[in-house]
């Protein structure tokens, strides 16, 4: 239809007839416990080239390498899922409408105001949904006439977001800070196209770990660009808050820099306080601006009680509000972790990227066939891990992502390692071109550490 974008385009078509649906069980696995160090997977199978399932009965243990359990807060027992528990008997699960009517609790008052002091800011906004915190509140930020510079890595919900705010978009290569600062640059000289007006505003939005790559933003340089050509700085932290940095309060700390620098902060409660929802925090104008305008507040439903307990009572212990060491001890783990199975997987011959303060750690594939046959080997020799491709990679981007857990032991790890390795002869994925020598995974610890 003319003026119509097409619904579908070819190659996409294609892809998805020919690659994704053949191997489409590789995704989508229903669980059926809690997602920890462990999990327990229902098994299925297809008659039909996964186009449909059927439940086999059968309930398998795997270890878990796919969730983005960081803190290893996912728990069935503990302080938080008491606090969960009673705020359940309380509150009950859900408030029946939004923030802006009749959905605001005393709960979700409490919830901002330790999001604001664990960040940093002034004050902060929750939300229900991580993807929306990031979509609908964009374009509270910018609009016509502003410029909003985009690392060319960023996330769905960032892409979403800044579409629907109506600014200009550049997208700069990921991480490459030359190229930021010449389209700075030019927007500062040259103004908008055409009229050449200034713009009202440039917005320079990235995130703190890029969850495909693995990899960490250059902060400090990005805040001297933005210093420099005076914009301001959207910084999306949904995989950094919790897991990085000394006292887990996410690349601002990890890097050194004042928060003040960070115009607007974003986070997600669902990867390091193992609970649901985001938030956003900023100066009290950013944030009351956004109470009244943003369609995560007026519209969307209120964060589940029970969903701001499980925040709460994690913060509280990460931030050692709890009398204990907990939290601190959590994140040493994950970075002890992290940097094991890194060079663990480095050793053996993989290509892993990433940064090594990340608890995301990407091994390459690259070869879409590889894709399916890596996820059904490591899944028959017990582990459970996420497999990418396109489209979100390019096509012969393709990797399996593992992410890395304080709840994991180091026989786990060891367990896993086994099973990448052996894997890894068996496809032939050990690209690294460099000598390396004879490799001997380190031994298993009888006991838990």
């Amino acid at each position: 239809m003319k003026d119509f974008p097409p619904l579908y385009r070819d190659f996409e078509s294609f892809y998805t007839r020919n690659l994704y649906m053949r191997i489409r069980d590789c995704w989508n696995r229903p669980i059926s416990a809690v997602a920890g160090a462990h999990v327990t997977l229902k098994e299925r199978v297809s008659y039909d080239g996964n186009h449909t399932y059927e439940f086999t009965g059968e309930h398998n243990e795997y270890i878990n390498m796919g969730s983005y359990n960081y803190l290893g807060f996912a728990e069935t027992e503990g302080s938080c899922a008491d606090s969960s528990i009673k705020t359940i008997a309380q509150y009950g699960i859900a408030c029946c409408s939004s923030r802006a009517e009749l959905g605001t609790q005393k709960i979700h008052v409490e919830l901002e105001d330790l999001v604001a002091e664990f960040v940093g800011k002034p004050a902060a906004l929750t939300f229900g949904m991580g993807f929306a915190t990031n979509s609908t509140n964009i374009p509270i930020l910018v609009s016509k006439d502003c410029l909003l510079i985009s690392d060319e890595l960023n996330h769905t919900s960032l892409i979403l977001g800044s579409r629907l705010s109506g600014a200009r978009i550049e997208v700069f290569k990921h991480n490459n800070m030359a190229q930021l600062e010449s389209i700075l640059r030019r927007a500062v000289i040259h103004g908008q196209p055409r009229t050449h007006r200034p713009y009202k505003k440039i917005m320079i939005c990235v995130e703190g770990i890029y969850s495909m790559e693995g990899s960490m933003v250059n902060l400090p340089e990005v805040i001297r660009l933005k210093k420099k050509y005076k914009a301001y700085l959207y910084l999306d932290e949904a995989h950094s808050i919790g897991a990085t940095g000394k006292t887990g309060r996410g690349v601002t700390e990890h890097f050194g820099v004042n928060v003040a620098d960070v115009d607007i902060m974003m986070g997600t409660f669902t990867k390091s306080f193992g609970a649901a929802g985001g938030y956003v925090a900023a100066s009290k104008e950013i944030i009351s601006e956004m109470r009244a305008r943003s369609h995560g507040n007026i519209y969307a439903h209120a964060m589940s009680p029970p969903v701001c307990a499980q925040t709460i009572e994690s913060m509280r212990i990460i931030m050692g509000k709890t009398g204990t060491t907990e939290g601190k001890d959590r994140i040493k783990k994950l970075a002890e972790n992290s940097q094991f199975f890194r060079d663990e997987l480095k050793k053996m011959g993989f290509i892993i990227y990433g940064n090594p303060a990340s608890p995301i750690v990407p091994m390459l594939i690259f070869a879409p066939g590889k894709i399916c046959a890596t996820s059904r080997e490591l899944k028959k020799r017990g582990v459970a891990g996420v497999v990418v491709g396109y489209p979100a990679t390019n096509v012969l981007g393709s990797r399996t992502r593992f992410c890395l857990s304080a709840a994991h032991t180091r026989d786990d790890l060891i367990m896993a390692l086994e099973a990448v390795d052996v894997v890894g002869d068996l496809m032939g994925l050990k690209f690294n071109r460099r000598l390396v020598p004879k490799y001997t995974l380190p031994a298993r610890d009888k006991k838990d550490n």
